[in-house]
C-alpha cells in the first residue's frame, strides 16, 4: 500500500495539545522489551530535537512575524512530542546503558541506510561512518562491564555483535577531512535527502549525550573515554551535516524536515513489535501530517514552489531495524584501513592525519585503547559478542593495530 503524506489529512494543530496526564507515557521495561524499540525511540528523540533546533534557527533568521508565530505554534507542539517520545527511556537505565543503546543505533541504522542508498558518493559516506560506530560500540562495552559488572549482550540482545571496527584511536581526523561534498538539491533522489537527515540528526543527538553526561562519571577512564568519543562525534556531525545542500531554501528544508518526521514515524508505526509504542508513533503521524501541510503552505506563500517538485511522491520502504551482521563484517573485510582526505577516502595515512594524530594523541595512548587494556588486566581478555564465529579479519593483532598504512 502507498502512502503520501501531502494528500493524507492529520490532526488539526489546535486539537494537538496534550494535557500533563496525557504526556505522562509509562516508559519501556528495559528488561523486557525488544532493543529495537529502544532504537525506535533514541532515533525519534534525535529527529524530534533536530526538527526543534531547525525551527529555532529558522526562526532567529526570519523577520516575518506572522511565520515566527507559527514556527512557534508548531514547535511547541514537537516539544510535547520530543518529551513524550524520550520519557518512554526507562529512568532505571543508567547513562552507560543508554550510550550503548545510542551505538546500537548508530550500527544498524546507518547500515540499513548505507545499504539503500542510491547515491554511491552518500553510500560511501555511511559505509565509512558506521565502522567507526561499529568500534564505539565495542569500546563502552568493555567499559560497562568494568563498572557496572553487567555486559553488553543484555542491551543489544545478540542483534548487534560486539567487537573492534576502525580503532577509534585512527578517528582523531584534521577537521578539513570531516568535510563532505553535499548531494546536489536539483538532481538529488529524494530517499538522498532523508537519510542525509536522519543520520545527521542522530549523530546530533549522540554528540549532545556525550557532552553532557561523560563528566557525570566519577571513574577517570569513563570520563576519559566519553571525551575522546564525543570529540569523535563532533567529527561525525560535520560529516553528515556536509552531505546536504546549502543552496537549500529555509522553506525547503522545512518541508524537507516535517516530511522526514512523517516517514520515520510511518516506518516505525508498521514495524514497532510494542503495541503501546505503535500507539505513539500513530498519534504522532497524525500530528506531522498537519505539520507538513503547514510547512508547505508556507513554502508555496514564500518560496513560490510546490513541495511536491522536491519530494518523493509516496513514501519509501519504511526504515527498519534490523541486524546488519554480514553487511559491517563485509565492511571490515574491505573499508578498515580507509581514513578521509578532503571530501574523498584513501587508504594511505597522509601529513595532515598524522599531524593530527600526534597532536592529539602525544606520547600516550588514549582512552579508548586504555579501557581494553584495563579490562585485560582486570578479566583476562577484553569484552566482545560475536554471533558469526570468529572476527572476519583473520590476524586480530594486525587489525587492532590497523588503520591508513
Amino acid at each position: 500500500m502507498t502512502f503520501n503524506p501531502l494528500e493524507e489529512r492529520g490532526i488539526p494543530l489546535d486539537r494537538q495539545l496534550r494535557n500533563w496526564r496525557e504526556l505522562d507515557v509509562a516508559p519501556i521495561d528495559p528488561d523486557e522489551a525488544d532493543p529495537y524499540t529502544r532504537c525506535r525511540i533514541i532515533t525519534m528523540n534525535g529527529i524530534e530535537t533536530e526538527a526543534l533546533m531547525f525551527s529555532h534557527h529558522f526562526a532567529r533568521h526570519c523577520p516575518d512575524m506572522d511565520v515566527k508565530r507559527s514556527l512557534a505554534e508548531v514547535r511547541y507542539i514537537e516539544q510535547q512530542q520530543q518529551k513524550a517520545v524520550n520519557w518512554l527511556l526507562p529512568g532505571a537505565a543508567s547513562a552507560l546503558e543508554t550510550t550503548i543503546a545510542y551505538e546500537q543505533v548508530a550500527v544498524d541504522l546507518t547500515a540499513w541506510v548505507a545499504r539503500m542508498e542510491p547515491d554511491p558518493y552518500l553510500k560511501q559516506a555511511y559505509q565509512f561512518g558506521v565502522l567507526e560506530d561499529f568500534d564505539h560500540l565495542y569500546r563502552y562495552s568493555n567499559l560497562y562491564e568494568m563498572i557496572q559488572h553487567r555486559k553488553a549482550e543484555k542491551v543489544v540482545d545478540l542483534l548487534t555483535e560486539v567487537m573492534p571496527g576502525r580503532p577509534t584511536k585512527y578517528h582523531h581526523r584534521h577537521p578539513y577531512d570531516n568535510v563532505r561534498e553535499p548531494y546536489d538539491r536539483r538532481t538529488a533522489d529524494p530517499i538522498s535527502k532523508l537519510h542525509a537527515l536522519t543520520i545527521m540528526a542522530a549523530e546530533q543527538q549522540t554528540m549532545n549525550y556525550y557532552m553532557n553526561v561523560g563528566p557525570e562519571y566519577m571513574e577517570p577512564i569513563a570520563r576519559q573515554l566519553y571525551q575522546e568519543i564525543g570529540l569523535v562525534e563532533e567529527e561525525h556531525v560535520t560529516h553528515y551535516e556536509s552531505l546536504v545542500d546549502p543552496g537549500e531554501t529555509w522553506w525547503e528544508q522545512l518541508v524537507n524536515h516535517e516530511y522526514n518526521e512523517c516517514y520515520l514515524y510511518y516506518s516505525f508505526m508498521e514495524t514497532e513489535s510494542d503495541p503501546r509504542v505503535k500507539a505513539i508513533w500513530e498519534l504522532h503521524l497524525n500530528m506531522e501530517l498537519e505539520h507538513l501541510r503547514i510547512a508547505c503552505e508556507l513554502m508555496r506563500r514564500h518560496d513560490g514552489r510546490e513541495p511536491a517538485e522536491i519530494l518523493a511522491p509516496q513514501l519509501p520502504q519504511p526504515v527498519t531495524f534490523e541486524p546488519n551482521k554480514e553487511y559491517i563484517r563485509e565492511l571490515l573485510d574491505t573499508q578498515i584501513d580507509i581514513t578521509t582526505l578532503g571530501a574523498g577516502y584513501v587508504r594511505e595515512a597522509h601529513e595532515r592525519f598524522e599531524r593530527m594524530q600526534r597532536g592529539i594523541h602525544g606520547d600516550e595512548e588514549p582512552p579508548s585503547e586504555r579501557v581494553i587494556a584495563e579490562h585485560r588486566d582486570k578479566f583476562g581478555t577484553d569484552y566482545r559478542v560475536t554471533t558469526m564465529g570468529e572476527h572476519p579479519v583473520a590476524s586480530l593483532r594486525q587489525r587492532e593495530a590497523g588503520g591508513p598504512r
